[in-house]
């Protein structure tokens, strides 16, 4: 079958229905091409002859309008009028939707939304045509200024996601917002009464088939209950149903929710209500294997029923597509909001702007997708039947391989097959098989879960930790039973424990599997999590890897699950951000958050900051970063992390009080300086912060806003906001925890003071502590001329002459009193910070050698950190060479022994024997430093 055969058939049927409807006028190509190739444009046209002249009309066919049904200014239109009027404007606009396809060769994504667009204005005016008949008789409910209140009519499926074909029909869930009763009619009536009444008529007017054929077939069984629910519920009761009895596919089929008609203040108060239904806050793998079962069943249904030849519902098809897209976005679209769109097309976008699916293989899901619908497309609008199977007769054979462009219809099966294996590979991808079993029912890591007893599980008897794993899956085991893991959850812990139990069995470390398994112990009730392991093996080896490698990481984890999400992706995992980067990383991620939700915000905050520590913690772990390394990266987290809060506070605070006089968002007047880890580029996992906040605004001077305060409470209120920010424990726990006592007069100072004060008081007020703390003060935010200005009074208060004796006095009575409250040296063992010859005592060396010498050599103030003083003192050799080395080489083997210990939750003494010798050492350089 050629090409020019397709042609002569198709060439011959048009001149015969052209000449049935229009008799001897001259024939118009356009139009005799559609009569050919559409048996439902034949019956239409042959009904209404005259429509031809506007189907080539080419203004009309330019346009992309849809106008209203029924005059609604005119008085209320006759039930029998109001369907005939329906049901001649599908016609009508059914058929310049298959003129543009057919004839005009329009695209296939704007034939369908240019459906769909008709198709809610058929919608909407069906559903004011019922309500305001219904009002009529009995009034409507209203709210309290008088206005009648709307149903919600929701668009499900092909409709909700503005994707409906030529004959797809309609999936729609009614609701109603408030439940008042009716006024202003006859009899008033409950709004239950009412809203059903409404919906059963609109209903009728698009589903009922009459003379004038029918307008959509209405599918309701998606409604909470099915079949057997109540056509309309209240929001209140939707939002009671979903919560309690929401199963897993009404997530899937909500997802594509969307309300139709005009526009009601009624809708954000749904999508608030079905969102967490629908959006889980962490990533969501539990939707994979119920979306793999759906499939299943598909499946099942297409073979009992013989449904060869699907491009719907047959392996590679539509459905497949949807799958896959749908599930990403049920795994994802509580964490990532743009998601959140019913739009299978500009969801496959997002996907891949957000790097979750690769950009070679999003255009090629999205160009098969619009393959299959434009072949759905075509097989729908040949009679207008809603099919999805490919012809079996030769004339539909012939007109599909023409509008495809093919030689025959070998040419399309060819086509479609490539189409097909494309999507069926990344549906394997992405929803797959379930996850393999890798041994039988006997397999020793199956049996000993199911019994506690680990004697057969790999070489575990021949371990030195068999008798400690022994007893600590059994209390893990009994612990569970206290557990409200629900069936589901038990099913997913049967699966996933062997599989964690042999690869553990691997591993030969003592803790691995206490640690791991107070991870599951915290989510065994919260099946999501579990699911994530069971259905990414790989999520789980990095589980067990980091587990192995650290306490510290193993805390975390189970203290914020959420931290589970990192495990996916191996290649993020072990490499954290450079260090310049996470000021704009931060900055990005708030980019989708409302700027009013400080609930919000303070988590986004706190999930952020345990991001980015755990993927810190995985590369020092694993030995990518060194100590050095890993404090500049905690301390650049930081600062990224109060730089955007003092952005929300800022924002909150203005939006109150009104900005300062002369500040601006880029320019707020306000500084925060850090003080000892932070200050000196040292923090740790759990280090708090040392923070004064200070600003440089007139503090008498007004804000700008409707509630006028001075600069001076204006920027306490600020400080005690960021206070709020970080201290306040949410679901997520604490950010950092502030400490402030470091400014002028402690505690009983001002929480934010002008910076010319903070000079006046370091100058005539400041202990020797206090000018030791300075040492290691940097500001971490703050606008040029105000880190220039603290600049110069650092250096100006370091470098001033001092007392020798009396400074060398003041620095030893604070470290006595130090260490006689904190010191835990013993006879056999030392401790790394407090102890003597510690990492404190090399602190205070540094910060008395800056204070002592800094006026002849004023380099040595110019650091912050302890390491870049001692090379500094070591260079204006007020320390000797030797000594430098001593003191640099104890404090980073201590520093070192110090964050393992951390990591691995062994506190800070360790024996003397490794580190005796050094300290010595410290001793010996504090007692002729200091002496």
């Amino acid at each position: 079958m050629s090409e020019l055969f397709v042609q002569a058939a198709l060439n011959t049927l048009a001149q015969e229905r052209y000449q049935m409807i229009y008799g001897d006028a001259p024939m118009e190509p356009k139009l005799a091409r559609l009569l050919a190739l559409s048996d439902f444009a034949e019956r239409t046209l042959a009904r209404f002859p005259e429509w031809g002249a506007w189907l080539l009309d080419d203004t009309q066919m330019q346009m992309r309008d849809c106008p209203d049904v029924f005059d609604f200014a005119a008085p209320l239109v006759e039930e029998k009028q109001a369907w005939q009027q329906l049901r001649h404007y599908r016609l009508k606009y059914w058929l310049k939707v298959m003129w543009l396809d057919l004839v005009a060769g329009n695209e296939i994504d704007d034939s369908i939304r240019y459906v769909s667009q008709l198709s809610d204005t058929l919608i909407s005016n069906a559903y004011q045509w019922a309500y305001l008949s219904v009002e009529a008789q009995s009034g409507s409910p209203k709210d309290e200024a008088g206005n009648s209140i709307p149903m919600t009519v929701l668009g499900m499926g092909k409709l909700g996601g503005k994707e409906l074909n030529f004959s797809s029909d309609i999936d729609l869930i009614f609701a109603y917002p408030r439940s008042v009763d009716t006024s202003g009619g006859r009899r008033s009536i409950e709004a239950q009464v009412f809203y059903t009444r409404v919906a059963q008529k609109l209903i009728s007017a698009l589903n009922q088939v009459t003379i004038d054929g029918q307008v959509f077939r209405v599918d309701m069984r998606l409604r909470p209950f099915g079949d057997s629910g109540p056509l309309v519920m209240s929001y209140a009761a939707m939002e009671d149903y979903y919560q309690d009895q929401g199963r897993e596919w009404e997530r899937y089929a909500m997802l594509k929710a969307r309300p139709i008609g005009e526009p009601s203040l009624y809708w954000q108060e749904f999508y608030d209500l079905i969102r967490p239904f629908v959006y889980r806050r962490y990533i969501d793998f539990s939707v994979i294997d119920s979306l793999r079962k759906m499939k299943n069943m598909i499946a099942q249904e297409v073979r009992r029923k013989g449904l060869t030849n699907n491009i719907k519902l047959g392996a590679g098809g539509i459905r497949e597509v949807e799958f896959i897209v749908q599930a990403l976005q049920l795994i994802r679209g509580g964490r990532e909001t743009p998601l959140q769109t019913p739009s299978l097309l500009q969801a496959l976008e997002e996907l891949e702007t957000l790097e979750i699916v690769p950009i070679e293989v999003k255009n090629r899901l999205h160009e098969s997708y619009l393959v299959l619908r434009k072949v759905e497309q075509y097989l729908q609008a040949f009679d207008d039947k809603q099919t999805q199977t490919l012809p079996d007769n030769n004339l539909d054979c012939l007109r599909l391989s023409h509008l495809l462009q093919c030689n025959d219809y070998a040419e399309v099966e060819q086509m479609l097959k490539v189409v097909t294996q494309h999507i069926r590979a990344e549906f394997s991808q992405v929803i797959g098989e379930p996850p393999e079993e890798e041994l039988d029912e006997d397999d020793s890591a199956v049996y000993a879960w199911q019994t506690g007893e680990i004697a057969q599980l790999g070489q575990c008897r021949a371990a030195p930790c068999f008798e400690t794993w022994q007893t600590d899956l059994m209390e893990f085991k009994q612990g569970l039973s206290k557990k409200q893991a629900g069936t589901r959850g038990r099913d997913i812990l049967d699966k996933l424990m062997p599989a964690l139990l042999r690869e553990l069995s691997k591993q030969n470390m003592e803790p691995a599997l206490a640690r791991v398994l107070s991870v599951i112990n915290k989510v065994a009730s919260r099946t999501a999590y579990l699911e994530l392991l069971y259905e990414n093996h790989g999520a789980l080896t990095q589980l067990i890897k980091l587990c192995c490698h650290s306490a510290w990481i193993a805390e975390h984890i189970a203290k914020y699950p959420i931290l589970l999400d990192e495990l996916i992706d191996p290649q993020t995992l072990y490499k954290p951000l450079p260090l310049t980067a996470y000021k704009n990383e931060i900055q990005q991620a708030f980019l989708r958050i409302d700027e009013q939700d400080v609930e919000l915000q303070m988590e986004a905050l706190r999930q952020f900051k345990q991001t980015h520590q755990l993927k810190v913690a995985a590369a020092d772990a694993t030995g990518v970063l060194d100590i050095m390394k890993v404090s500049d990266h905690l301390t650049a987290l930081a600062e990224a992390i109060i730089a955007k809060a003092v952005d929300i506070a800022w924002g909150h605070m203005v939006a109150r009080f009104g900005a300062p006089e002369g500040a601006t968002i880029e320019e707020k007047g306000f500084a925060v300086i850090a003080y000892g880890k932070a200050g000196g580029y040292e923090l740790g996992y759990n280090s708090d912060l040392d923070l004064v906040f200070v600003h440089n605004r007139d503090g008498e001077s007004q804000t700008q806003g409707d509630k006028p305060i001075s600069s001076r409470q204006f920027y306490m209120k600020l400080a005690q906001r960021l206070m709020h920010l970080f201290n306040t424990k949410t679901l997520s726990g604490m950010l950092y925890e502030l400490d402030t006592r470091l400014r002028p007069e402690g505690n009983s100072g001002l929480l934010a003071i002008n910076l010319e004060s903070f000079y006046q008081y370091q100058l005539e007020q400041a202990w020797t502590w206090e000018h030791q703390a300075l040492v290691r003060a940097r500001m971490v935010l703050g606008e040029p001329k105000m880190a220039v200005r603290f600049d110069e009074i650092r250096h100006a208060i370091l470098m001033q002459q001092r007392d020798v004796p009396k400074l060398a006095e003041d620095v030893r009575n604070m470290r006595e009193k130090m260490r006689a409250h904190l010191n835990q040296d013993s006879d056999s063992h030392i401790d790394l910070k407090q102890g003597i010859g510690g990492m404190t005592d090399i602190e205070f060396i540094s910060q008395y050698i800056v204070l002592r010498y800094s006026s002849q050599y004023p380099a040595l103030c110019t650091y912050p950190d302890n390491i870049r003083i001692l090379e500094q003192a070591g260079e204006v050799e007020v320390i000797d060479g030797d000594e430098m080395k001593h003191l640099i080489s104890a404090y980073c083997l201590f520093r070192d022994q110090y964050h393992f210990n951390s990591l691995n939750q062994l506190g800070r003494v360790v024996e003397r024997e490794a580190f005796d010798q050094h300290a010595q050492q410290v001793v010996q350089i504090w007692l002729r430093v200091l002496a």
